[in-house]
């Protein structure tokens, strides 16, 4: 069950950091709301994994799932540019990410 909430939370610090940026420093309200919402949701789902996950690895985890999801999302909406470079390396976070799960 931790280990969903964990997915979980870090897929929400994707949507929260892609929102933060579609509120263009807060001036545009839904981005705004979905932003802190999604802030929300994702540090409380955090805080009770931390319960039952060591906080490095609970901490790692959401990191990981979170960024590479931002620059995945930021990749497909041709906010950054896709290059071999880039996808090979957030392949490398993911696997890191799996690595752990797996060793925990």
């Amino acid at each position: 069950m931790a280990w969903l909430v964990l997915v979980a939370s870090g897929v929400l610090e994707a949507v929260w950091a892609t929102a933060l940026s579609a509120s263009n420093g807060f001036k545009k309200v839904v981005p705004t709301i979905v932003f802190v919402a999604g802030m929300a949701l994702s540090m409380v789902g955090l805080a009770f994994v931390m319960t039952a996950i060591p906080v490095g690895t609970a901490y790692a985890v959401w990191v990981g799932i979170g960024a590479s999801l931002t620059v995945v999302v930021a990749i497909l909406r041709r906010q950054e540019a896709a290059s071999l470079a880039r996808v090979a390396l957030v392949l490398g976070l993911v696997a890191c990410v799996v690595g752990l799960k797996v060793v925990s």
